[in-house]
């Protein structure tokens, strides 16, 4: 029974997804395809011809990409699956408010919320892996592994993005959160360079970031290599996120639409 009503929930969101799955089938399969070839085949180019190589532990760029690709591409599905379609249920298509007139709780439709921001997260990470190993750019097994770490990775945002959605009477907070925050880390989090690249003032910066220990967990599995720190730690500090996240989505939603 404990299970049953965030069931209930994921069930309505596979539901509305039957009817809506175009809208983002066409990104799903695309964007690994655009990235994959723009920054790992044509930036890549001169990346190894230019002796990048030499700051990416001698690895092609292509095959140093696709792992961080991989976990950013997660942390953006989960925060949009966290976003915008929480603020719609919300104030828009009010849909929390229907659920919530049931028995129906508020937690159970944060968990099964976040347990539909899951299977989303399963299904666009085993598509890019898909495709990066028709690339080239993973090793199907190393990839299959991978898939992991980079889910962990998404939820590591889409609890924390829920509860913030969920204090939110406009859209515009949501949008600078994407600007001065998710694309920041995209560009700035070792997705496409090491780190060590950035100054040394930011480094630090960029190492608090969940996604930076995302990409470092999810590239370690994918090529076997070291982590810069150990496994377990960038397993809970990903695991902190979520679970905070979790607790604070909870406790927002019920301020947010129960009085």
């Amino acid at each position: 029974m404990a299970l049953a009503r965030p069931l209930r929930y994921f069930e309505s969101r596979a539901m509305v997804y039957r009817h809506t799955w175009r809208g983002s089938a066409i990104t799903t399969f695309l964007n690994p395809i655009l990235y994959l070839a723009a920054m790992g085949w044509g930036l890549g180019t001169l990346v190894d011809d230019g002796g990048g190589r030499a700051t990416l532990d001698a690895l092609p760029y292509l095959e140093f990409l696709a792992p961080g690709l991989l976990a950013a591409t997660a942390m953006q599905t989960a925060t949009g699956d966290s976003s915008f379609p929480v603020m719609a249920g919300i104030k828009w298509v009010r849909s929390y408010e229907a659920a919530l007139a049931t028995p129906m709780r508020t937690k159970d439709l944060v968990y099964g919320h976040l347990s539909w921001v899951a299977a989303r997260l399963a299904f666009v990470s085993v598509v890019f892996v898909v495709i990066a190993a028709l690339f080239g750019a993973i090793d199907w097994f190393r990839g299959s592994l991978a898939l992991a770490p980079a889910i962990l990775t998404g939820m590591a945002f889409g609890p924390p993005v829920m509860a913030f959605t969920s204090t939110q009477e406009h859209p515009q907070g949501i949008s600078t959160l994407f600007r001065f925050g998710i694309i920041p880390m995209f560009l700035f989090s070792g997705t496409f360079f090491p780190v060590e690249q950035l100054p040394g003032w930011l480094q630090p910066v960029a190492y608090l970031t969940p996604l930076w220990h995302g990409v470092e967990l999810t590239r370690g599995v994918a090529l076997d290599t070291a982590t810069a720190w150990s496994p377990l730690a960038h397993v809970a500090y990903l695991v902190a996120f979520a679970a905070v996240g979790t607790v604070l989505s909870v406790r927002f939603l019920k301020k947010r639409m129960v009085i």
